[in-house]
């Protein structure tokens, strides 16, 4: 009987796939990248096919047999994995591993307070955490790289459960010297003239302002027009803070004192339903699904934090950050 390929062959050739490159592959599978080479050589003997076509200089490009090779060898790890957690899952709830990825506008705000509550209250669960952007985070999670995901909805997370923790209402930042810092509200009719900064494509925030904008005025920007895309929200808060433009954020990140002593103010928007949901994320049918929704009342904002949409419009309040910055 031919011997199948091992768990440590198949995850080195699904790394590969997904890097297509031999030293950050070996990198991620913590080997040297001799290492890895020859791993991949060996299923090749194994397998008795090419995976690799090695006649394109120093790309790393898979044959066709190599792409359908690394697909299914994803789904076999996966189903390997399944086995391991279900195991776990039957001899001690609430244990182990559990790799939790995160989006940049959550993690900062939301990530040390969860990663102390969860070793107080399940000591015998050992938590890592991946902050990336909101594909990056699905992809992990559909490859098997991360247990469970904390996003904000909506999302293209078809194919993932899901299960809504809380709304985070988004707010207005402008700065302390803009026409519009004299309005209590503002409708959201008038964001739509203004320029906005942006994060960076990728970043769920900046398709929810886009979608925003676009919902009550036709808005449409291109790549070219615009002038401030950022890589962070303190980038981005200083932008504003600068007047160079306005931004939405959410509450979650307003009330965390990111805007203390800087010469901004903050507005509720009116005349939509201006607001994220946070939520969490698995695969489907994941063996650990009851221990996931055992964990929900544990993720949480900070206490007083994101808490306008569960107060409704009544909730919503103006905010003046003013003064000398630090």
């Amino acid at each position: 009987m031919t011997p199948l390929p091992s768990a440590q062959q198949l995850r080195y050739l699904i790394t590969l796939a997904e890097l297509r490159h031999f030293g950050r592959a070996a990198q991620a599978c913590a080997v040297t990248q001799s290492t890895l080479s020859a791993g991949i050589l060996a299923l090749e003997r194994q397998l008795d096919v090419q995976l690799l076509d090695r006649n394109v200089g120093k790309r790393v490009v898979f044959t066709p047999i190599g792409d359908e090779v690394a697909a299914r060898a994803r789904f076999a790890l996966d189903s390997l994995q399944a086995v391991q957690d279900v195991a776990d899952a039957s001899r001690a709830p609430m244990s182990g591993l559990l790799r939790i990825g995160v989006i940049p506008t959550i993690g900062p705000f939301v990530v040390p307070g969860l990663v102390a509550r969860l070793r107080r209250q399940f000591p015998q669960i050992r938590v890592s955490v991946n902050e990336d952007v909101t594909g990056n985070v699905l992809d992990k999670l559909a490859l098997g790289r991360l247990d469970l995901a904390l996003l904000a909805m909506p999302c293209p997370c078809e194919g993932a459960e899901t299960f809504p923790l809380w709304r985070d209402e988004f707010m207005l930042v402008l700065p302390a010297g803009h026409a519009l810092a004299q309005c209590e509200s503002i409708p959201v009719g008038r964001i739509a003239a203004e320029r906005m900064v942006l994060l960076e494509d990728g970043h769920c925030l900046r398709d929810q302002t886009l979608a925003l904008c676009r919902q009550e005025r036709g808005w449409t920007t291109t790549e070219g027009e615009e002038e401030f895309v950022v890589t962070s929200l303190h980038t981005l808060i200083d932008m504003v803070a600068d007047g160079l433009g306005i931004a939405l954020l959410p509450r979650l990140a307003v009330e965390s004192g990111i805007l203390r002593d800087l010469p901004v103010v903050v507005r509720p928007v009116t005349g939509c339903q201006a607001w994220r949901t946070i939520g969490l994320a698995w695969r489907p049918r994941s063996p650990r699904a009851a221990d996931f929704r055992l964990l929900a009342p544990h993720i949480r904002p900070p206490e007083g934090k994101a808490q306008g949409a569960k107060n409704g419009p009544e909730g919503r309040e103006s905010r003046d950050f003013s003064g000398p910055r630090g």
